[in-house]
């Protein structure tokens, strides 16, 4: 574990320049101490890293210093060749890219490795998309990608829940969430999220973009993503599910399944279950649990059972 946390350091401080010894710890999950140990490590092995003290100091390799401690392990040949996740590649503009640079992975690898990285590439396909969806087409996905890239402000016209808006954005990364793009971008220094679908018009600027410091696109997206589920599930339910209804629950509500398994108790009739779960909305909901038909049935709150009860009432007119 120490060993590839030294190569780990060595190959970041390449890759990124300085870096003080607060971030390596974070990045690392280890403490400050650790990092200055080693460090020190390092540097006894003859590698020539040194430290700047003061607020914009840290550790750096000596200008022009590269290593050649890259070589690939067999199980890190593999990751990288599941890295390609679907057609992603291909819907940021650069699927032949990707495919090239893989062939090029492959051809690089010694013999057994090369060999291995093919059987996984031949046997294991990643599709991120749920069933019964398809991606969606953002037809600028390639050209917002390349802003991204580039690090060049952009004006969005965006259709919110609420509005279409325009604005200035600064923007800071993609995220391919379940088939569908998300740009992260900053206004005015604040991280927000924006479906990419949902950019009617964009406008490359000549201004440059502006990253918040020590952004990180990966730890942004996993506490939005966990604050959104909650602002979006904030009612509750009490529900009653059959055998039947508890497995139908997990395609209809994520949420709502983890929920019920988690927390239940037995009721009537004989193999029920009794729960509370998480609700989006009335509307929302009523559309959801009617898609359970008589596997279920809604005891709280009033209001999501009336509801539930007027759309079954027209159901049955259609069909009486």
């Amino acid at each position: 574990m120490q060993a590839s946390r030294l190569l780990s350091i060595l190959i970041l401080l390449q890759l990124r320049g300085r870096m003080s010894a607060e971030a390596l710890a974070a990045e690392f999950e280890v403490s400050v101490r650790t990092i200055y140990r080693d460090v020190d490590q390092l540097s006894a092995a003859g590698v020539p890293i040194y430290a700047e003290r003061g607020r914009a100091g840290g550790f750096q390799l000596l200008d022009g210093y590269r290593t050649r401690l890259t070589a690939l392990t067999p199980a890190e040949a593999h990751a990288l060749v599941l890295a390609g996740v679907g057609g992603a590649a291909a819907d940021l503009g650069v699927g032949a890219e990707a495919a090239a640079a893989q062939l090029k992975l492959l051809a690089s690898l010694p013999a057994d490795s090369g060999a291995s990285a093919q059987r996984v590439a031949a046997r294991f396909h990643l599709d991120p998309l749920n069933w019964y969806s398809r991606a969606e087409s953002v037809d600028i996905l390639p050209a917002l990608a390349n802003a991204v890239w580039s690090d060049t402000r952009v004006r969005i016209r965006y259709e919110s829940w609420k509005d279409v808006v325009t604005r200035d954005v600064d923007p800071l990364g993609l995220v391919l969430k379940s088939g569908v793009w998300y740009l992260v971008a900053a206004v005015k220094g604040k991280p927000r999220t924006y479906r990419v679908s949902n950019i009617q018009t964009f406008e490359v600027m000549k201004a440059r973009a502006k990253r918040p410091a020590r952004f990180d696109l990966g730890r942004y997206w996993s506490a939005w993503a966990r604050d959104f589920e909650a602002r979006l599930l904030e009612e509750r339910a009490v529900v009653k599910l059959s055998p039947a209804g508890r497995k139908l629950l997990r395609d209809v509500s994520g949420a709502a399944f983890e929920a019920v398994e988690a927390a239940h108790r037995k009721c009537a009739p004989e193999g029920w279950v009794k729960a509370e779960i998480p609700i989006e909305s009335t509307e929302r909901a009523t559309l959801q649990m009617l898609r359970l038909g008589a596997d279920i049935e809604i005891v709280s709150p009033p209001a999501l059972r009336a509801a539930v009860a007027r759309e079954a009432a027209k159901v049955v007119k259609i069909y009486a």
